[in-house]
This record gives C-alpha cells, sequence and structure tokens, in this order.
C-alpha cells in the first residue's frame, strides 16, 4: 500500500473517530438532560409533613382528602432548601393536611404579615357594612375626613370612594415609585398625605398599588365604629373564629396600619382562609356577610402583572395577576386561584376548585425593599406555583 494511500486512510479515521467522539459527546449530553433532576422517590419518602398535635384544627392526610403524597411531599422537600421560609401548610377540605416549619419559624410564633394585613382591613370593612357603621361603598372617603376635606385643590379626590378605595383604583401611587413618597409613607401621619400626595390617575379607571389607601380604610373604620382597628377586629372577626392577634403596628396618631404590621400564627392564617373559602361563615356562624366575600374575590383589575406594579422580569410563576378587594387572583397552569400577599412571601391561598387553602410565613424583610428581598420574595411564592401547577384539575 502506497504511502499516500495510507495516509488518506488514516485522515478518514480521524475523521470518523471525531465524528464518534462529538456523537457521543452529543447523545451523553442529551441523556443528561433527559435524566430526572429532582429529588429522588426515597428523598420524598423520608419527607416528615405530618401536622403537629393540637386541638385547632381537625388533621387529615393528602391519601384521605384525595391528593396525590408524593406531590406535597415534593413541595416541601424544596421548601426545606428555602433560606427565608418560616411555615408552610396545607388545608384540604376543612382539614390540615401538613404542616412543618423551617429556619425560625415555630408552631407559636405570631409573624408579620406585611400586606397579608390588607385582606384582614377588607373583612373588616365589610363586617362594618353590615354592622351598619358604613351604609355604602359609594361613601366619599373625605367624609371620613373633615380636618383635609376644606384643604383639597385637586378636585377628583372629592369623588374617591370607598369601593375604588378597596380596589385599588382611588388614583394614588405606590410610595416605592419615589422617595418622597415612600418617606411620606414611613412618616407615620397619613391624613395629611391625602392632600399632599397627587393622583396620578382619575379615580376609579386604573390599578395602582397604595399602602397608604389601605392604610386610610383602615382609619374609616375606626373613625365610624368609634373604636380602634384592633379592638374593632377582636369584637368582629378574630373572637369568631377563635385566633389570638399578635401586635399590630400603629402610626404616629395611634391608628392600626391597614396596609400591613399585623401578626398571626401560620394557622390562625389559615382560619382567616378557610372562613373566606366558606364564603364568610365559621363553624355554623356568618362572620362575614357571603355577598361581601363574593364581591371582595372578584376581579376589579385584570393582568396587573402586564401592567407594571412589580420588578422588572422577575420570574413570578403566579399569571394573569388580578385585583378585587384587597384580594389578589392569578393563575397557575390550569388552577385559578384568590390569594393574599405580603413581602417575603407571606401567602393564604384560597383554591376554590380543590377545597384548598395553602399558607407561607417568612422573614418579612421589613423595611427592605430591594433585590435581596424580592429574589428570595419570588422563591418562596414561586415554591406554591410549582406546587399548584403539579395539581390535577379538579
Amino acid at each position: 500500500m502506497n504511502k499516500s494511500l495510507i495516509q488518506a486512510n488514516v485522515s478518514k479515521w480521524r475523521q470518523y473517530s471525531f465524528l464518534l467522539f462529538i456523537s457521543a459527546i452529543l447523545i451523553l449530553s442529551m441523556l443528561a438532560g433527559c435524566s430526572p433532576s429532582g429529588p429522588s422517590i426515597e428523598d420524598l419518602e423520608a419527607v416528615d409533613y405530618t401536622p403537629l398535635p393540637a386541638d385547632d384544627w381537625e388533621v387529615s392526610t393528602p391519601e384521605a382528602e384525595g391528593l396525590e403524597p408524593m406531590l406535597v411531599a415534593e413541595m416541601y422537600y424544596n421548601a426545606a432548601e428555602l433560606e427565608t421560609i418560616y411555615s408552610l401548610l396545607v388545608i384540604k377540605n376543612g382539614r390540615l393536611i401538613a404542616e412543618r416549619y423551617f429556619n425560625e419559624g415555630s408552631v407559636e410564633q405570631k409573624d408579620r404579615l406585611q400586606s397579608v394585613t390588607k385582606s384582614y382591613t377588607s373583612a373588616l370593612v365589610g363586617i362594618a357594612l353590615e354592622q351598619g357603621y358604613l351604609s355604602s361603598v359609594e361613601q366619599k372617603m373625605l367624609d371620613f375626613f373633615p380636618e383635609v376635606a376644606g384643604q383639597i385643590t385637586d378636585p377628583r379626590k372629592e369623588q374617591i370612594t370607598i369601593r375604588q378605595m378597596l380596589q385599588m383604583r382611588a388614583g394614588y401611587p405606590w410610595e416605592e415609585t419615589d422617595a418622597a413618597l415612600w418617606d411620606g409613607l414611613l412618616s407615620g401621619y397619613y391624613i395629611p398625605l391625602i392632600e399632599e400626595f397627587p393622583l396620578i390617575a382619575d379615580p376609579g379607571t386604573e390599578f395602582h398599588y397604595s399602602n397608604l389607601t389601605s392604610n386610610w380604610l383602615g382609619i374609616i373604620v375606626d373613625r365610624a365604629s368609634g373604636t380602634n382597628l384592633k379592638s374593632f377586629a377582636e369584637e368582629h372577626l378574630f373572637s369568631a373564629i377563635d385566633v389570638e392577634a399578635g401586635e399590630w403596628g400603629q402610626d404616629a396618631e395611634g391608628h392600626n396600619n391597614g396596609c400591613a404590621d399585623l401578626h398571626f400564627s401560620a394557622r390562625d392564617m389559615a382560619k382567616f382562609g378557610l372562613l373566606y373559602l366558606n364564603d364568610g361563615e365559621y363553624e355554623g356562624n356568618q362572620v362575614i356577610p357571603a355577598d361581601w366575600v363574593r364581591e371582595s374575590l372578584q376581579r376589579y383589575s385584570e393582568n396587573i402583572n402586564a401592567t407594571g406594579g412589580f420588578p422588572a422580569n422577575w420570574g413570578l410563576s403566579f399569571r394573569n395577576i388580578g385585583y378585587g378587594y384587597q384580594w389578589w387572583s392569578a393563575r397557575v397552569g390550569e388552577h385559578h386561584f384568590d390569594f393574599a400577599w405580603g413581602h417575603g412571601g407571606q401567602l393564604i391561598v384560597l383554591m376554590d376548585e380543590l377545597d384548598m387553602i395553602i399558607v407561607v410565613t417568612a422573614y418579612p424583610f421589613y423595611l427592605q425593599h430591594d433585590d435581596e428581598s424580592w429574589k428570595h420574595e419570588l422563591a418562596n411564592i414561586n415554591l406554591v406555583g410549582e406546587f399548584i401547577k403539579s395539581l390535577p384539575k379538579g
């Protein structure tokens, strides 16, 4: 065999070997991509989410309530990897089926609910209407603030109603959009800001998240009922569902903050969720009017995640986000649900179609609104989102 032929064969062999090598790499890469990346069956079987013994909840198991236990186990397995989550509870058919505490959390701990508080404030507005302290959601905001009513320079503010405030459609801006607005919120003197803060939309026309609007709602209930918001809540709401609140932060004038700072345990949060899942009824007593619950969970604003109000491109798994009366709603996969939401990832999720409640408490990142806090909040929320996505349609 001549030398040139040998060299040609060697060259072909090298090309063929190279192609085999590349093919092997591609096949291995494909296999690696197709291999399971989550926990093994053994890992999931080792996860313990058995509810703690107590007499405040009837307990059960996922199997007994028609839920695949491995789906629950995977959520709890993933929760254990999160750095800021405190508690994770699942209630199905009115029974506590899964419960676990992480990091600094415990069953007795009363956590700062952050903006989950807004949903409680909404409930208290509905109760104040039912009790006759308020006559209508069409009452004007300024009817309850005579000390600033005569100072209003923007006539649009004279038309703001309680309904628009509940819907976050009063026209006031989100305080985090401007340092001066944020400083005003932190000042603790909220009533003068009714005049001082500008409207950025005509009342009733657009959704704009506003902590101050929720604070003013709380003051309206306070003034209409003649007592502070926490005392009103203890008499008409908390005692009726057998829960005990922790502290509830106040402004500089002693009003409980309608937007945040209420403290509750995860189990007691779940009772509030159960109240809404059952049309305002708790153990045979109508605590909140059923009509109010239905009105609160309607969607008055649609696709909020597409119109702003959240950190850009932050990867939230909840889609098609809407807003009712201080309650959010969204979709994940085939499932629609309502939820109360607080900074850090505090959640009360209501899944009516599955008769299910999911509760999360987490480190609240109090007064910290930066990339670090949003990162952890996103992780806590998406934990629940992935679980919801995995559930079969009810």
